[in-house]
């Protein structure tokens, strides 16, 4: 199960796609190979990126053949394309690697190195709370580009929470400044959550503008060991009529 999301380090994106179900492949594979790729463009919507981004694929089937490397993650760095994979034998991966890289006319380089603990991959690729977090808002806001939403068009947006007390909902509740604009709405009780609560908040659902909002959002429920449970509105078609 492949996803994309954006890692915030400092003033720098780092862009990450990664497998998020690799770990299935930990028990039996130790070795961690690096594959790192002089890209010509950090522009991800230039030909260029997407002609490398099929040189990209290539290299994943190529190590995935028969079972000889299972991909883990790739992220894209100062210019560079770093590429992880997985593997339980290190012979022949780095000539794998030649054969599929070596007419490209990229620059690059790669790596095994032993990883049994998975360190790697669980502390500098996987997504923490918050990156999870975003990689589920957003598909509700390509979903919305599907029914071709106006994203920049300001609407009611519910925003739900969960605790695992009901003390600490009504603390937070309680605790809502209302400069952040977010507005108590109703309980929430299902069985994926008892102590729910849903928020409502008027803004764009654009991917910078929820990602914002949840941001602020996060920060408050966290001091109240609170869960984001995520978020929903409607069409602007809907809300205008």
């Amino acid at each position: 199960m492949r996803e994309t999301f954006v890692r915030k380090d400092g003033n720098e994106r780092i862009h990450i796609d990664i497998d998020l179900a690799a770990d299935q492949y930990k028990k039996l594979e130790s070795f961690l190979l690096s594959v790192f790729v002089k890209i010509n463009s950090d522009d991800f919507t230039s030909l260029e990126f997407e002609e490398f981004l099929e040189i990209k694929e290539s290299l994943i089937i190529a190590l995935n053949y028969e079972d000889k490397a299972h991909f883990l993650a790739s992220r894209v760095v100062d210019g560079w394309c770093e590429l992880y994979f997985c593997s339980s034998d290190s012979k022949e991966l780095n000539s794998m690697v030649s054969a599929v890289l070596k007419d490209t006319n990229y620059v690059y380089e790669s790596n095994v190195t032993k990883d049994k603990k998975w360190n790697f991959y669980e502390t500098q690729l996987f997504p923490n709370e918050i990156e999870l977090i975003h990689i589920e808002s957003l598909k509700i806001i390509n979903l919305l580009k599907d029914e071709e939403d106006m994203l920049e068009e300001k609407r009611d947006v519910e925003h739900y929470i969960s605790f695992t007390t009901p003390t600490q909902k009504e603390k937070f509740v309680h605790s809502l400044d209302h400069n952040n604009g977010f507005f108590y709405k109703d309980d929430l009780s299902s069985e994926d959550f008892e102590h729910g609560v849903a928020l409502v908040k008027k803004h764009a659902v654009t991917e910078d503008v929820v990602e914002q909002e949840i941001e602020i959002l996060y920060k408050e429920i966290s001091k109240y060991q609170g869960f984001y449970e995520g978020w929903s509105t409607t069409l602007v078609e809907e809300v205008e009529k």
